[in-house]
Protein backbone atom coordinates (compact mmCIF):
# COMPACT_ATOMS: atom_id res chain seq x y z
CA UNK A 1 0.00 0.00 0.00
CA UNK A 2 2.42 2.12 1.01
CA UNK A 3 6.13 1.91 -0.45
CA UNK A 4 9.48 3.98 -0.31
CA UNK A 5 11.88 3.66 -3.11
CA UNK A 6 15.39 4.88 -2.39
CA UNK A 7 13.60 8.24 -0.69
CA UNK A 8 16.31 10.66 0.93
CA UNK A 9 15.54 14.21 2.59
CA UNK A 10 18.42 16.45 2.91
CA UNK A 11 18.36 19.66 3.82
CA UNK A 12 20.52 22.89 3.10
CA UNK A 13 22.31 23.26 6.11
CA UNK A 14 23.48 19.41 4.85
CA UNK A 15 20.85 18.06 7.50
CA UNK A 16 20.13 14.39 6.53
CA UNK A 17 16.75 13.98 8.09
CA UNK A 18 16.10 10.43 6.02
CA UNK A 19 18.98 8.35 3.97
CA UNK A 20 18.06 5.95 1.37
CA UNK A 21 15.08 4.30 2.76
CA UNK A 22 13.45 1.61 0.84
CA UNK A 23 10.14 -0.32 2.50
CA UNK A 24 6.96 -1.50 1.75
CA UNK A 25 4.35 -1.16 4.42
CA UNK A 26 1.48 -3.84 4.09
CA UNK A 27 -1.79 -2.62 3.33
CA UNK A 28 -4.03 -3.06 6.29
CA UNK A 29 -1.54 -3.22 8.96
CA UNK A 30 -0.18 -1.50 11.59
CA UNK A 31 3.60 -0.15 11.18
CA UNK A 32 5.37 1.12 14.01
CA UNK A 33 8.26 3.53 13.10
CA UNK A 34 10.82 3.88 16.12
CA UNK A 35 14.16 5.39 17.17
CA UNK A 36 15.74 7.70 19.28
CA UNK A 37 15.53 11.37 18.46
CA UNK A 38 16.72 12.90 15.18
CA UNK A 39 16.60 9.36 13.47
CA UNK A 40 14.21 10.47 10.83
CA UNK A 41 10.81 9.07 11.89
CA UNK A 42 8.10 12.20 11.72
CA UNK A 43 9.93 13.29 8.27
CA UNK A 44 9.27 9.89 7.06
CA UNK A 45 5.57 9.89 8.07
CA UNK A 46 5.37 13.49 6.80
CA UNK A 47 6.68 12.06 3.51
CA UNK A 48 3.56 10.35 2.94
CA UNK A 49 1.09 13.18 2.67
CA UNK A 50 3.15 15.51 0.95
CA UNK A 51 3.66 17.80 4.10
CA UNK A 52 7.58 16.90 3.90
CA UNK A 53 8.60 16.02 0.16
CA UNK A 54 11.46 14.18 -0.25
CA UNK A 55 14.68 14.95 -2.02
CA UNK A 56 15.26 11.96 -3.68
CA UNK A 57 13.37 8.44 -4.61
CA UNK A 58 9.62 8.11 -4.85
CA UNK A 59 7.17 7.55 -2.21
CA UNK A 60 3.86 5.69 -3.83
CA UNK A 61 0.47 5.09 -2.03
CA UNK A 62 -1.73 2.04 -3.82
CA UNK A 63 0.95 1.97 -6.47
CA UNK A 64 0.54 5.43 -7.47
CA UNK A 65 3.57 8.25 -7.12
CA UNK A 66 2.00 10.74 -4.45
CA UNK A 67 3.48 13.39 -6.36
CA UNK A 68 1.00 12.62 -9.05
CA UNK A 69 -1.50 13.99 -6.74
CA UNK A 70 -2.05 17.34 -5.73
CA UNK A 71 -0.92 17.86 -1.96
CA UNK A 72 -4.61 19.29 -0.74
CA UNK A 73 -6.37 16.50 -2.55
CA UNK A 74 -4.04 13.48 -1.37
CA UNK A 75 -4.25 14.80 2.37
CA UNK A 76 -8.34 14.63 2.29
CA UNK A 77 -7.62 10.97 1.71
CA UNK A 78 -5.15 10.48 4.65
CA UNK A 79 -6.24 10.77 8.60
CA UNK A 80 -3.49 12.63 10.24
CA UNK A 81 -3.11 12.33 14.39
CA UNK A 82 -0.53 14.28 16.37
CA UNK A 83 0.68 14.81 20.17
CA UNK A 84 -2.19 17.16 21.65
CA UNK A 85 -5.12 16.61 18.97
CA UNK A 86 -4.64 19.72 17.03
CA UNK A 87 -8.36 20.41 17.26
CA UNK A 88 -9.52 23.73 16.08
CA UNK A 89 -10.14 25.49 19.70
CA UNK A 90 -13.24 27.67 18.58
CA UNK A 91 -15.07 24.53 17.05
CA UNK A 92 -17.01 22.46 18.82
CA UNK A 93 -15.99 18.70 19.15
CA UNK A 94 -18.61 17.93 16.85
CA UNK A 95 -17.38 19.69 14.20
CA UNK A 96 -14.05 19.31 14.76
CA UNK A 97 -14.84 15.52 13.39
CA UNK A 98 -16.87 17.19 10.60
CA UNK A 99 -13.95 18.98 9.50
CA UNK A 100 -12.90 17.09 6.36
CA UNK A 101 -15.95 15.70 5.12
CA UNK A 102 -17.34 19.41 4.98
CA UNK A 103 -14.14 20.13 2.84
CA UNK A 104 -15.15 17.09 0.90
CA UNK A 105 -18.13 18.90 0.04
CA UNK A 106 -20.44 16.26 2.17
CA UNK A 107 -23.59 18.74 3.53
CA UNK A 108 -23.74 19.66 6.84
CA UNK A 109 -26.27 17.54 7.82
CA UNK A 110 -24.60 14.39 6.72
CA UNK A 111 -21.11 15.59 7.62
CA UNK A 112 -22.06 15.90 11.04
CA UNK A 113 -24.27 12.62 11.45
CA UNK A 114 -21.17 10.89 10.47
CA UNK A 115 -19.41 12.84 13.32
CA UNK A 116 -21.81 11.85 15.59
CA UNK A 117 -21.10 8.43 14.74
CA UNK A 118 -17.28 8.49 15.13
CA UNK A 119 -17.34 10.21 18.28
CA UNK A 120 -19.60 6.78 19.61
CA UNK A 121 -17.20 4.62 17.83
CA UNK A 122 -14.24 5.90 19.91
CA UNK A 123 -15.78 5.58 23.56
CA UNK A 124 -17.12 8.88 23.64
CA UNK A 125 -20.98 10.03 24.80
CA UNK A 126 -22.82 11.65 22.45
CA UNK A 127 -22.77 14.41 25.63
CA UNK A 128 -19.44 15.59 24.76
CA UNK A 129 -20.19 16.44 21.02
CA UNK A 130 -21.59 20.22 21.69
CA UNK A 131 -18.35 20.58 24.16
CA UNK A 132 -15.34 22.92 23.19
CA UNK A 133 -11.41 21.46 22.73
CA UNK A 134 -10.97 23.30 26.33
CA UNK A 135 -13.22 21.63 28.17
CA UNK A 136 -12.10 18.02 27.55
CA UNK A 137 -9.45 15.87 29.55
CA UNK A 138 -6.39 15.33 27.18
CA UNK A 139 -7.28 11.82 26.50
CA UNK A 140 -10.44 12.98 25.38
CA UNK A 141 -9.15 15.57 23.19
CA UNK A 142 -6.63 12.66 21.61
CA UNK A 143 -9.75 10.22 21.68
CA UNK A 144 -11.57 13.21 19.43
CA UNK A 145 -8.43 13.53 17.32
CA UNK A 146 -8.83 10.30 16.21
CA UNK A 147 -12.46 10.46 15.08
CA UNK A 148 -11.61 13.77 13.01
CA UNK A 149 -9.17 11.69 11.58
CA UNK A 150 -11.49 9.02 10.83
CA UNK A 151 -13.99 11.51 9.38
CA UNK A 152 -14.09 10.56 5.58
CA UNK A 153 -12.89 6.75 6.33
CA UNK A 154 -9.96 7.15 5.09
CA UNK A 155 -7.96 3.87 4.23
CA UNK A 156 -4.31 5.36 5.94
CA UNK A 157 -4.10 6.65 8.80
CA UNK A 158 -0.85 8.87 9.99
CA UNK A 159 -0.30 9.38 13.66
CA UNK A 160 2.65 11.28 15.19
CA UNK A 161 3.64 10.10 18.94
CA UNK A 162 -0.91 10.92 19.45
CA UNK A 163 -0.28 9.14 23.01
CA UNK A 164 2.73 10.36 24.28
CA UNK A 165 1.09 13.91 25.87
CA UNK A 166 -0.90 11.73 28.55
CA UNK A 167 -0.88 10.29 31.65
CA UNK A 168 0.24 6.33 31.57
CA UNK A 169 -2.76 5.26 32.48
CA UNK A 170 -5.24 7.02 30.12
CA UNK A 171 -2.20 6.03 27.32
CA UNK A 172 -2.75 2.66 28.51
CA UNK A 173 -6.40 3.02 28.19
CA UNK A 174 -6.06 4.85 24.37
CA UNK A 175 -3.56 1.89 23.04
CA UNK A 176 -6.50 -0.97 24.01
CA UNK A 177 -9.24 1.37 22.62
CA UNK A 178 -7.26 1.64 19.26
CA UNK A 179 -5.91 -1.70 18.86
CA UNK A 180 -9.90 -2.72 18.95
CA UNK A 181 -10.33 0.32 16.81
CA UNK A 182 -7.73 -1.12 14.24
CA UNK A 183 -9.63 -4.82 14.37
CA UNK A 184 -12.89 -3.09 13.38
CA UNK A 185 -11.99 -0.67 10.64
CA UNK A 186 -8.70 -2.37 9.06
CA UNK A 187 -6.52 0.54 8.40
CA UNK A 188 -3.16 0.48 6.92
CA UNK A 189 -1.46 2.72 9.70
CA UNK A 190 2.20 4.58 10.10
CA UNK A 191 2.78 5.25 14.15
CA UNK A 192 5.35 7.60 14.79
CA UNK A 193 6.51 6.84 18.76
CA UNK A 194 9.57 6.89 20.94
CA UNK A 195 8.61 4.38 23.02
CA UNK A 196 9.47 0.80 22.13
CA UNK A 197 7.22 -1.25 25.03
CA UNK A 198 4.15 1.11 22.69
CA UNK A 199 6.09 0.17 19.86
CA UNK A 200 5.58 -3.61 20.52
CA UNK A 201 2.43 -3.82 22.18
CA UNK A 202 0.66 -1.48 19.04
CA UNK A 203 2.93 -3.14 15.61
CA UNK A 204 2.45 -5.56 13.73
CA UNK A 205 5.66 -4.09 12.38
CA UNK A 206 8.12 -2.14 13.54
CA UNK A 207 10.86 -0.24 11.36
CA UNK A 208 13.91 0.95 13.38
CA UNK A 209 15.61 3.79 12.80
CA UNK A 210 19.34 4.84 13.87
CA UNK A 211 20.58 8.24 13.61
CA UNK A 212 21.04 9.98 10.18
CA UNK A 213 17.73 8.69 9.15
CA UNK A 214 19.17 5.39 8.37
CA UNK A 215 16.84 1.84 8.83
CA UNK A 216 18.21 -0.24 11.31
CA UNK A 217 15.74 -3.07 11.39
CA UNK A 218 11.95 -4.11 9.87
CA UNK A 219 10.41 -6.64 11.35
CA UNK A 220 7.63 -7.98 13.70
CA UNK A 221 7.61 -7.50 17.16
CA UNK A 222 8.38 -10.72 18.18
CA UNK A 223 11.41 -11.16 15.76
CA UNK A 224 12.70 -7.56 16.56
CA UNK A 225 13.32 -8.97 20.00
CA UNK A 226 14.24 -12.75 19.34
CA UNK A 227 17.27 -11.26 17.02
CA UNK A 228 18.14 -7.25 16.71
CA UNK A 229 19.98 -7.12 13.60
CA UNK A 230 23.02 -5.30 15.71
CA UNK A 231 24.33 -3.82 19.03
CA UNK A 232 22.07 -0.54 18.46
CA UNK A 233 18.97 -2.36 18.10
CA UNK A 234 19.74 -4.48 20.67
CA UNK A 235 20.25 -1.80 23.03
CA UNK A 236 17.28 0.58 21.39
CA UNK A 237 14.98 -2.44 22.37
CA UNK A 238 16.70 -2.74 25.54
CA UNK A 239 17.74 -5.91 28.13
CA UNK A 240 15.34 -6.53 29.29
CA UNK A 241 13.89 -8.05 25.47
CA UNK A 242 13.50 -11.75 27.10
CA UNK A 243 10.90 -10.18 29.23
CA UNK A 244 9.31 -8.28 26.66
CA UNK A 245 9.41 -11.90 24.62
CA UNK A 246 6.91 -13.03 26.96
CA UNK A 247 4.23 -10.93 26.14
CA UNK A 248 3.61 -13.08 22.61
CA UNK A 249 3.67 -16.84 24.62
CA UNK A 250 0.45 -17.18 25.65
CA UNK A 251 -0.36 -18.22 29.71
CA UNK A 252 -2.60 -20.95 28.17
CA UNK A 253 0.19 -23.20 27.70
CA UNK A 254 1.78 -22.54 31.37
CA UNK A 255 2.12 -25.95 33.56
CA UNK A 256 0.38 -24.98 37.00
CA UNK A 257 -0.18 -26.95 39.90
CA UNK A 258 -3.05 -27.11 42.56
CA UNK A 259 -1.04 -25.40 45.47
CA UNK A 260 -2.60 -24.38 48.64
CA UNK A 261 -5.96 -23.87 47.88
CA UNK A 262 -8.99 -23.71 50.15
CA UNK A 263 -12.37 -22.60 50.53
CA UNK A 264 -12.71 -19.83 52.78
CA UNK A 265 -15.15 -22.06 55.35
CA UNK A 266 -11.86 -24.50 55.75
CA UNK A 267 -10.83 -25.04 59.09
CA UNK A 268 -7.75 -23.21 59.85
CA UNK A 269 -6.41 -26.51 60.93
CA UNK A 270 -6.21 -27.80 57.49
CA UNK A 271 -4.64 -24.50 56.53
CA UNK A 272 -1.61 -25.24 59.03
CA UNK A 273 -2.05 -29.19 57.81
CA UNK A 274 -1.46 -28.07 54.32
CA UNK A 275 2.41 -26.53 55.26
CA UNK A 276 2.83 -24.15 53.19
CA UNK A 277 3.58 -20.53 54.41
CA UNK A 278 0.91 -19.04 52.73
CA UNK A 279 -2.59 -20.01 51.81
CA UNK A 280 -5.13 -18.65 49.20
CA UNK A 281 -8.28 -18.09 50.47
CA UNK A 282 -11.15 -19.20 47.59
CA UNK A 283 -15.11 -18.79 47.68
CA UNK A 284 -17.85 -21.05 46.66
CA UNK A 285 -17.48 -20.72 42.80
CA UNK A 286 -12.95 -21.44 43.69
CA UNK A 287 -12.68 -17.16 42.86
CA UNK A 288 -9.48 -16.19 44.55
CA UNK A 289 -9.77 -14.22 47.67
CA UNK A 290 -6.96 -13.48 49.13
CA UNK A 291 -3.58 -14.44 50.45
CA UNK A 292 -3.54 -15.42 54.80
CA UNK A 293 0.09 -16.35 55.79
CA UNK A 294 0.06 -19.29 58.22
CA UNK A 295 1.82 -17.97 61.08
CA UNK A 296 -0.34 -15.20 61.45
CA UNK A 297 -3.57 -18.01 61.09
CA UNK A 298 -5.85 -17.79 64.77
CA UNK A 299 -5.41 -20.20 66.34
CA UNK A 300 -9.07 -21.84 65.67
CA UNK A 301 -12.18 -21.14 63.45
CA UNK A 302 -11.70 -21.08 59.67
CA UNK A 303 -10.27 -18.85 57.04
CA UNK A 304 -13.11 -16.50 57.28
CA UNK A 305 -11.04 -15.50 60.36
CA UNK A 306 -8.12 -14.79 59.52
CA UNK A 307 -6.42 -11.78 57.73
CA UNK A 308 -6.89 -11.81 53.95
CA UNK A 309 -3.69 -10.52 52.07
CA UNK A 310 -4.60 -9.25 48.59
CA UNK A 311 -3.63 -10.88 45.53
CA UNK A 312 -1.37 -8.48 44.07
CA UNK A 313 -3.44 -9.71 40.63
CA UNK A 314 -4.14 -12.64 39.19
CA UNK A 315 -3.80 -13.98 35.23
CA UNK A 316 -5.82 -15.21 32.59
CA UNK A 317 -5.46 -18.42 31.08
CA UNK A 318 -7.60 -17.03 28.25
CA UNK A 319 -6.05 -13.66 27.18
CA UNK A 320 -2.95 -13.25 28.95
CA UNK A 321 0.04 -13.84 28.29
CA UNK A 322 3.09 -15.29 29.89
CA UNK A 323 4.64 -11.90 30.84
CA UNK A 324 1.53 -11.18 32.91
CA UNK A 325 1.89 -14.39 34.45
CA UNK A 326 5.26 -13.77 35.38
CA UNK A 327 4.37 -10.79 36.41
CA UNK A 328 1.67 -11.83 38.88
CA UNK A 329 4.14 -14.12 40.82
CA UNK A 330 6.99 -11.55 41.55
CA UNK A 331 3.84 -9.56 42.78
CA UNK A 332 2.27 -11.55 44.97
CA UNK A 333 3.29 -11.31 49.10
CA UNK A 334 3.17 -15.49 48.67
CA UNK A 335 5.26 -15.23 45.45
CA UNK A 336 2.72 -17.78 43.51
CA UNK A 337 1.17 -16.27 40.51
CA UNK A 338 -2.59 -17.50 40.56
CA UNK A 339 -4.12 -18.42 37.18
CA UNK A 340 -7.82 -18.27 36.50
CA UNK A 341 -9.85 -19.47 33.78
CA UNK A 342 -12.93 -17.56 31.92
CA UNK A 343 -15.09 -17.25 34.59
CA UNK A 344 -11.89 -16.30 36.97
CA UNK A 345 -12.15 -19.38 39.26
CA UNK A 346 -8.77 -20.43 40.29
CA UNK A 347 -7.37 -23.08 37.62
CA UNK A 348 -3.71 -23.65 39.61
CA UNK A 349 -0.75 -21.20 40.77
CA UNK A 350 3.19 -21.46 39.64
CA UNK A 351 6.28 -19.83 41.17
CA UNK A 352 8.55 -17.75 39.24
CA UNK A 353 10.76 -20.45 38.45
CA UNK A 354 8.48 -22.79 37.48
CA UNK A 355 6.93 -20.51 35.28
CA UNK A 356 10.73 -18.74 34.02
CA UNK A 357 11.63 -23.12 32.96
CA UNK A 358 8.39 -23.25 30.67
CA UNK A 359 9.04 -19.70 29.35
CA UNK A 360 11.99 -20.81 27.97
CA UNK A 361 10.92 -23.88 26.75
CA UNK A 362 8.34 -22.12 24.68
CA UNK A 363 10.50 -19.88 22.73
CA UNK A 364 13.12 -21.90 22.44
CA UNK A 365 10.62 -24.12 20.20
CA UNK A 366 10.02 -21.09 17.75
CA UNK A 367 13.57 -19.58 17.72
CA UNK A 368 14.80 -19.42 14.33
CA UNK A 369 18.43 -18.62 13.02
CA UNK A 370 19.59 -15.19 13.77
CA UNK A 371 20.35 -14.14 10.07
CA UNK A 372 16.77 -14.48 9.75
CA UNK A 373 15.84 -11.05 11.00
CA UNK A 374 17.80 -8.65 9.60
CA UNK A 375 17.08 -5.26 8.22
CA UNK A 376 14.92 -5.58 4.43
CA UNK A 377 17.40 -5.10 1.10
CA UNK A 378 16.18 -1.71 -0.75
CA UNK A 379 13.05 -2.62 -2.49
CA UNK A 380 11.56 -5.49 -0.27
CA UNK A 381 8.54 -5.74 1.27
CA UNK A 382 7.64 -7.05 4.70
CA UNK A 383 6.20 -10.26 3.58
CA UNK A 384 10.10 -11.37 1.87
CA UNK A 385 11.54 -9.72 4.67
CA UNK A 386 9.67 -11.23 8.04
CA UNK A 387 10.00 -14.90 9.32
CA UNK A 388 7.10 -16.23 10.63
CA UNK A 389 7.07 -15.79 14.27
CA UNK A 390 5.28 -16.50 18.09
CA UNK A 391 1.48 -15.83 17.96
CA UNK A 392 1.15 -12.24 19.71
CA UNK A 393 -0.77 -12.17 23.22
CA UNK A 394 -1.51 -10.05 24.18
CA UNK A 395 -3.42 18.80 12.18
CA UNK A 396 0.64 20.26 12.90
CA UNK A 397 2.54 22.40 11.43
CA UNK A 398 5.52 21.29 8.75
CA UNK A 399 8.72 22.98 8.28
CA UNK A 400 12.76 22.30 9.03
CA UNK A 401 12.92 22.95 12.74
CA UNK A 402 10.89 19.77 13.55
CA UNK A 403 12.02 17.83 9.92
CA UNK A 404 15.69 18.09 10.22
CA UNK A 405 16.29 21.54 8.35
CA UNK A 406 17.70 24.70 9.65
CA UNK A 407 17.49 24.04 13.96
CA UNK A 408 16.26 20.78 13.58
CA UNK A 409 16.92 17.38 14.81
CA UNK A 410 15.83 15.43 11.91
CA UNK A 411 13.24 13.35 14.32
Amino acid sequence: MIRFDAVSKNYPNGTTAVDGLSLELAEGGLTVLVGPSGCGKTTTLRMVNRMVEPSAGTVSLGGRDIREVAAPELRRGIGYVIQHAGLFPHRTVLDNVATVPLLLGWGKKKARSRAAELLELVGLPATMAKRYPYQLSGGQQQRVGVARALGADPPVLLMDEPFSAVDPIVRGELQAEFLRLQKELHKTIVFVTHDIDEAIKLGDHIAVFRTGGKLAQFDTPEKLLEHPADDFVADFVGQDRGIRRLSFVQASGLPLREGPVLPVTAPVAEARALGEPWVLAVDAARRPLGWAATDDLPSGGTLTDATLVPLGHTFSLTGDSARAALDAALLSPSRLAVGVDAQGAVAGVADAYELSAAMARATTLTDVPADAATAPEPGASAASTTPAGLTKGDAGESGPEKDGGAGGDGR
